[in-house]
């Protein structure tokens, strides 16, 4: 079936969903997400439908992705009517204006992110360049259809032409959304590994291993910032395939990469080897690491902290604080007088002014005396909606030590 065949079919929403004031209120508010204790009834409504949004009294909200099994029963597409917006022209659309506002903020960037879900009014859909191959992961039943995929790979192929189109599949994802199992795969094209530059530094991308899309891109600009103000001798924590490291062998003397990942520590050594580059590399926990270091005398210049979400929701946050305070305060006491510090936390339900406090109360601890550099947060191709607050959730502070 042909995607033109697609979209004459789904020209009409399939069902509508009532919500309660609650949820009607967040919509006129801007936010695009309906809670399921929020929806006051279903009817005709198939896992993943497009659908009617319609508040308490009948009137019409806009349409939306529905979700049979996630907490979030709808992602809104258009405060419009379905008829004035039909879905599968919607999509191209959208993924149209992902594309032009991306060359808008990012020029002539080999790798970046394409789509970013809700920030891209695509809930549900994420897409990253790397060079001439193109990675993209479905996370909501809405974005699981074949109809979907078939529109979204002739857009892309359209738009950029790529050598290969990987599929990355997240399992912990599809089963809370009550998705099949998939295989992750070659959707398009030949090719699913390539080299592609960050910053003047390359790094290999292989489209069916390692974590969400295959590589971190949202640290792009700020991989440029700390360099600009790295000097001495680095390390560079839970380093992963060593974007920061790679960054700062350009302007320091020598620099040692930590990560308790072997297998990202690999990729990290051909990442060294293809920049012509020799760093050290640990495999270790970096709270023990850290420990040992500190109470060893060892010191350093430039300290770049770079954690893994320790903040999965709301609750987890006075934990997640524990830890980063931990990681901070042994960075800091190794760290010389006039020192480097980049911190950062991607864990969105740890806000920035809690991060920040955070850092102060270390550096009262250690007894140092932090100047703020620069407060940065994702890269531009990672774009925050004001309305929706969960689109911002990286942290980095740089920062001047005494």
């Amino acid at each position: 079936m042909t995607s033109q065949a697609l979209s004459r079919s789904e020209a009409s929403p399939a069902g509508q969903v009532t919500v309660g004031p609650r949820g009607a209120a967040r919509l006129r508010r801007g936010h695009p997400w309906i809670y399921r204790s929020d929806v006051l009834s279903v009817a005709g409504a198939e896992p993943g439908a497009w659908v009617a949004v319609l508040d308490p009294s009948g009137n019409m909200l806009g349409t939306a992705l529905y979700s049979s099994a996630s907490e979030i029963a709808l992602r809104m597409l258009s405060d419009k009517d379905a008829g004035t917006h039909p879905w599968p022209g919607l999509l191209r659309r959208r993924l149209a204006d992902a594309i032009a506002w991306r060359a808008q903020v990012v020029g002539a960037a080999q790798a970046y992110r394409v789509v970013f879900s809700e920030a891209d009014f695509l809930p549900g859909l994420v897409i990253d360049r790397f060079n001439d191959v193109l990675s993209l992961q479905v996370l909501t039943q809405g974005m699981d259809g074949d109809a979907v995929r078939a529109i979204v790979l002739e857009e892309l192929q359209r738009h950029f032409s790529p050598a290969g189109i990987v599929e990355r599949v997240d399992e912990r994802i599809r089963e809370l959304e009550h998705l099949p199992p998939r295989t992750p795969g070659l959707l398009a094209g030949t090719k699913a590994d390539t080299v592609f530059t960050l910053n003047g530094v390359r790094f290999q991308y292989a489209g069916l291993s390692g974590q969400k899309t295959g590589a971190f891109l949202d640290q792009r600009e700020n991989y440029a910032a700390a360099a600009r103000y790295a000097h001495g001798d680095a390390l560079d924590v839970c380093c992963y395939q060593g974007g920061f490291a790679l960054h700062l062998a350009a302007v320091c003397e020598q620099v040692t990469g930590v990560d308790s990942s072997r297998p990202a520590l690999e990729v990290a050594e051909r990442n060294a080897a293809l920049n012509g580059r020799e760093l050290e590399w640990i495999e270790a926990n970096a709270f023990d690491l850290l420990k040992d270091y500190a109470a060893g005398g060892r010191q350093f210049d430039t300290i770049v902290l770079d954690p893994p979400a320790f903040a999965k929701s709301r609750k987890a946050v006075p934990t997640a604080l524990r830890g980063y305070k931990e990681l901070n305060l042994r960075a800091l006491k190794m760290l010389r007088p006039g020192g480097l510090l980049v911190s950062c936390s991607c864990s969105y339900h740890v806000s920035e002014s809690e991060f920040l406090e955070m850092l102060a109360q270390a550096a009262l601890d250690a007894r140092r005396q932090l100047r703020v550099l620069e407060r940065r947060t994702q890269a531009l191709d990672h774009p925050v909606l004001l309305t929706v607050p969960e689109t911002q959730y990286l942290k980095c502070i740089v920062a001047w030590v005494r």
